[in-house]
């Protein structure tokens, strides 16, 4: 077993009785939805105060196979990659090798005179989605994600060349060209490609053991696969833009994907989240300083229209519930987490001294996105008075 699965269903034994009874129901109702087969499996955690209160795991990780979906399941995390690209780059400004401030054009030549702006982006631009860069890769490499078949240093190359869609810092627009460039910025100032400072410098300092970028044949036996719904019936996902066939774990892939890449699993991703709920440090380690955190998760669009979610704008890579509106899930304001492109979300409630991890791999159809918001509600009503 998975030690830090055994170290969180220790602390289950001492966590509070009605937190324990209201968790309890979570994992009762996320059984019935996978009963009904609404989803084809998922994992779901909720750690308060550092101790676990919920951990379940229920359906199967293939509806061909019908393996059973386990706690320490391994699932594409998708754009919960994003804010671990955040600490990379808060990492490197501790360090001095750049600043927020900074255009991006310091680091990456290639970037001098791109089209679209009054001024140079900069890195701070990019972690909040404002720098007037695409949504997605340019046409002449526009199926990256699905093929992998460029190094992250040549498709940012191509990403210095594209028109910027509006004057930086004015509009909010979801960027994966503009995190994926951030991973750049991370291997020119470390030195190190960006999968491996990703390992070097984060995930194994956490111990996020099953957490990584390309897959080891011994670990693909526990990675859940995507499922949609076709003609009411759910089935695997053929090959999906993130990634390509779901089922061919990025075997040949070259491209780090900053934006999109990581597999985890829910004790891992605790791991990170609980590490930002504590300011930074975990088990002792510190891996960035409370200024940084602090930083990264305060609200930094201000009145710019952002974020995916009413009531939400954004810090830095992380999304951040700003007003009334964004407590309607039971999340309060101040919340900050990601989500990712098959269903996955997880986020810390500062507030309510809570981390909540939601994993599932789902491309549409059914109810998954209703699963997740139930999901999130029911965690944030199990924390004890």
């Amino acid at each position: 077993m998975n030690l830090f699965v055994f170290a969180l269903l220790a602390a289950e034994t001492v966590a509070p009785k009605p937190a324990l009874d209201r968790a309890t129901k979570i994992a009762q109702r996320m059984q019935a939805f996978v009963d009904q087969g609404k989803v084809a499996g998922l994992v779901t955690l909720v750690l308060h105060n550092g101790q676990l209160i919920h951990h379940h795991a229920a359906g199967v990780l293939d509806v061909e196979s019908k393996k059973p979906m386990a706690k320490d399941s391994i699932f594409q995390i998708m754009s919960m990659t994003k804010p671990f690209v955040s600490v990379a780059i808060l990492m490197m400004a501790e360090e001095g090798k750049l600043t927020l401030m900074d255009p991006v054009d310091r680091h990456l030549p290639e970037f001098k005179g791109q089209k679209g702006g009054s001024r140079p982006i900069t890195i701070r631009d990019l972690l909040t989605h404002t720098s007037g860069l695409g949504t997605q890769p340019p046409k002449p490499i526009a199926d990256l994600y699905a093929k992998g078949d460029l190094t992250l240093e040549e498709a940012v190359q191509h990403y210095a060349k594209t028109f910027l869609d509006f004057e930086p810092g004015t509009k909010w627009q979801y960027s994966n060209m503009g995190i994926d460039t951030l991973g750049r910025i991370v291997e020119v100032t470390s030195g190190m490609a960006f999968e491996k400072f990703l390992d070097a410098r984060i995930l194994a300092p956490l111990g996020m053991k099953d957490s990584f970028i390309f897959p080891l044949a011994e670990k693909t036996g526990r990675i859940a696969l995507v499922h949609e719904f076709k003609a009411g019936k759910l089935q695997r996902s053929g090959p999906v833009f993130y990634g390509g066939d779901p089922s061919k774990f990025r075997v040949g892939s070259k491209f780090s994907m900053p934006a999109a890449g990581l597999y985890s699993t829910a004790p891992d991703l605790a791991k990170f989240y609980q590490t930002m709920l504590n300011g930074g440090t975990y088990m002792g380690k510190r891996l960035l300083s409370r200024a940084s955190v602090e930083t990264m998760t305060m609200l930094h669009t201000g009145d710019i229209k952002a974020g995916h979610n009413p009531g939400t704008g954004f810090g830095l890579a992380w999304e951040v519930q700003k007003e009334a509106a964004g407590t309607l899930n039971l999340m309060s304001v101040g919340t900050f987490g990601h989500g990712g492109a098959f269903g996955t979300h997880g986020w810390v409630d500062p507030k309510k001294k809570l981390v909540g991890v939601f994993l599932v791999q789902s491309t549409g159809g059914g109810d998954a996105a209703f699963i997740k918001q139930a999901f999130i509600a029911m965690a944030g009503a199990a924390v004890p008075e």
